[in-house]
């Protein structure tokens, strides 16, 4: 089975880097009926980075604005999911390179049940043409 490759909207904001600061805005998006594709949190400086790849972009907008959450403007990037395999993901990244495309940044986990799933971005300039080389949808 190939890897199924989308384009997908992700958000980030800049929270407190304390205790309890991740799963308060979890807990509002859940109890707001979003459904997360992806989410990531990192330090970034004395703070921490919260970057959330939401399945439904439109219900993710009113549930930070009815919350009054604030995010950084909407960007993209890539999930990519498929079989688990020696070298999966350095077949997709084979594959930007070979494009002269280079990732800002991934994040990639065996899913169990031999799948793995992986998010990663590029420069904003970069999207469509990755988009394109990964076969995206």
């Amino acid at each position: 089975m190939a890897d199924i490759v989308r384009k997908v909207a992700y958000f980030a904001m800049d929270v407190p880097n304390r205790p309890g600061e991740g799963a308060r805005v979890l807990e509002a998006l859940a109890n707001a009926g979003v459904n997360l594709l992806a989410f990531s949190g990192f330090p970034n400086g004395g703070k921490a980075q919260l970057d959330f790849i939401p399945e439904n972009v439109i219900v993710f907008k009113k549930a930070v604005k009815d919350a009054k959450i604030k995010t950084r403007p909407q960007k993209f990037g890539f999930l990519v999911q498929g079989q688990d395999r020696k070298g999966a993901v350095a077949d997709v990244l084979k594959t930007l390179s070979e494009k002269k495309i280079n990732v800002t940044a991934i994040d990639a986990v065996s899913a169990g049940r031999g799948r793995y799933a992986a998010i990663l971005w590029v420069n904003p300039k970069d999207v469509n043409r990755a988009a394109k080389a990964l076969g995206a949808g």
